[in-house]
């Protein structure tokens, strides 16, 4: 089974790549990003890849091979002050549950029993419902919701999500009341009924433009069926839909975002490649932005990350793993036609090097924890010396950098205190 997600935040929002070993616990309750919840008595390791303010998570992989990944849908249901976020929804999941089908019954009883709801962004108001798309190393879900009604859907091949719904009349399992809310509430034709049709925001999904990214990302995986790697997926994650690329001309149809103003307000803060395998599970992450400029780095459960992520905010910390990678990511926005080709050939070439012995070792049933530690040591150094190399390459680099693209980096830029000196 393979995984594969790109988190996608405002420029600002540092994600934090977080290891939470199994706990049990005394305490009656949990404090979630806006409300509290019963607390488990023992909850399971995991990995979780989320905003910084956030207590939940965009994606994460548990310690029994439970993988969740989420993502914001418009529905013309109504969304609520007071709830649960489905980043929090995931988390607790994750925590809880040992395989994608538990999960997607836990899922489906808290966005009826507590319902979702709050505000999804630190900085400004915005306000959605959830698509999860859930897996083991056995099975695959999609869980999509409107409000308090949903519909799920098994994976029988391939299937990817984004913001959009997706699921029309396929479903597996749904809400009792999904038609008959459908077509007394909006409408809708009961001969023929689409969730996706039905319960779709149309100006804002396509103001998102999911439909047109997830057409992209299914075509691509549809071509390969049956001949899928990992590195298909990681491929798929730093893509960008037409090329050559520069980010000034980039879109919301990209599958790596990034930032761009008004009409393109988000960035890839993260990315996540998870293979799961009988009891087996390799994690390929990236803990910084924009996947076309990052290096993937391989987690197993037992590994200790080599670097903090403690002081993450949405203002720059020198000390912040996220926040220093993304200065350099930023200087390479403003000299991306000069520099960004012979970037990419650096980091893919580590990749290549120490990467693909590690995954070449989890698909033979060969990799320690010893090794994966090792590896993942081996590729922070390999980071650091490309990070400090390229920060003296481009610094006061002056580059053909479009000017209302520049303005718009060097703004958000300016608002984290991030110093850009004076790249571009």
């Amino acid at each position: 089974m393979l995984f594969g997600k790109n988190s996608d935040r405002e420029p600002n929002e540092a994600q934090v790549l977080e290891i939470v070993p199994r706990m049990r616990h005394e305490e009656p309750y949990v404090r979630l990003t806006n409300m509290e919840y019963p607390q488990a008595r023992e909850t399971y390791a995991v990995v979780i890849s989320r905003p910084w303010w956030i207590y939940g998570a965009e994606m994460g992989l548990n310690e029994y091979g439970l993988v969740i990944g989420n993502v914001a849908v418009f529905t013309k249901e109504p969304y609520r002050e007071d709830g649960m976020l489905g980043m929090d929804m995931l988390r607790l999941a994750l925590e809880r549950t040992r395989t994608a089908r538990e999960a997607l019954k836990f899922l489906v009883d808290l966005v009826e029993s507590i319902g979702q709801g709050g505000n999804y962004s630190y900085e400004k108001k915005f306000r959605y419902h959830n698509s999860f798309i859930i897996a083991d190393p056995k099975e695959a879900w999609v869980l999509e919701t409107a409000g308090e009604y949903w519909a799920a859907k098994r994976v029988r091949d391939v299937y990817t999500i984004s913001n959009a719904l997706t699921i029309t009349d396929d479903w597996d399992v749904a809400h009792e009341k999904l038609v008959d809310h459908g077509v007394k509430k909006h409408g809708c034709s009961r001969q023929r009924f689409s969730f996706a049709s039905c319960y779709s925001d149309r100006f804002y999904t396509k103001l998102a433009r999911g439909r047109e990214r997830r057409s992209y990302t299914l075509g691509r995986l549809r071509e390969k069926v049956g001949e899928l790697t990992v590195w298909d997926i990681v491929s798929l994650l730093r893509s960008h839909q037409h090329e050559p690329y520069h980010p000034a001309r980039g879109s919301m149809r990209d599958i790596c975002m990034h930032y761009g103003g008004l009409l393109r307000p988000s960035q890839t803060a993260s990315s996540m490649v998870v293979m799961l395998k009988n009891d087996s599970v390799l994690g390929l992450v990236t803990g910084t932005s924009n996947p076309c400029l990052s290096l993937y780095k391989p987690v197993v459960f037992g590994v200790r990350l080599p670097f903090q992520q403690k002081n993450a905010s949405n203002k720059y910390s020198v000390s912040d793993y996220w926040w220093r990678h993304e200065v350099l990511h930023r200087r390479l926005h403003l000299c991306y036609k000069e520099y960004a080709g012979e970037y990419q050939r650096v980091i893919l070439s580590i990749e290549q090097k120490l990467l693909s012995s590690i995954v070449d070792l989890f698909l033979h049933n060969k990799l320690t924890l010893e090794k994966a530690q090792e590896a993942l040591e081996e590729m922070y150094r390999e980071e650091e010396r490309v990070l400090e190399e390229w920060s003296k390459k481009l610094s006061g680099a002056k580059c053909s950098t479009p000017l209302l693209y520049k303005y718009r980096i060097k703004r958000a830029s300016k608002k984290a205190r991030l110093p850009l000196q004076a790249t571009g």
